[in-house]
């Protein structure tokens, strides 16, 4: 079956991509997951609009990359959740928590399939957060989880 993929797949293409998979490939895992839509000729003008997209929050190179890094290890994050009254969380911070965080203490508009949170956060304090930047550059980020007023 051919795809067009609309993010990154791992082993497989970035977004833009038009690959070629197996059917059930497609059909149980790429195409319930959101992560290709069906090539036609109508998606085929899509395409560049997914590679703009995609180039707008690519890293530029490996300067840019350590400059991303600098920033996001001096930033100071901070995410605001309801807590019950033992002071556990109602739920769980999230990466979608955690990418709104970080673009809105450094403006930085980070992927949230690029964050990699050690498990589930669900109790307050300060946890670490790794941030794929490029192949070589990770940064790690200071997520300070704080208790709704």
């Amino acid at each position: 079956m051919k795809l067009i993929l609309t993010r990154e797949v791992a082993n497989l293409g970035q977004a833009g991509d038009v690959v070629t998979v197996k059917d059930g490939f497609a059909r149980n895992f790429l195409l319930p997951r959101g992560n290709a839509i069906a090539w036609s000729l109508g998606g085929e003008k899509q395409i560049e609009g997914i590679r703009r997209a995609r180039a707008s929050r690519e890293v530029r190179d490996l300067d840019h990359a350590k400059e991303i890094k600098a920033t996001l290890e001096a930033a100071t994050v901070t995410v605001s959740v309801k807590v019950g009254t033992s002071g556990r969380l109602f739920g769980s911070v999230t990466d979608k928590d955690v990418a709104a965080a970080i673009k809105a203490a450094t403006g930085l508009d980070i992927d949230r399939h690029n964050l990699k949170l050690a498990g589930h956060i669900k109790k307050i304090g300060t946890h670490a957060v790794k941030v794929s930047l490029a192949h070589q550059v990770v940064a790690s980020v200071s997520i300070s989880v704080v208790a709704a007023a």
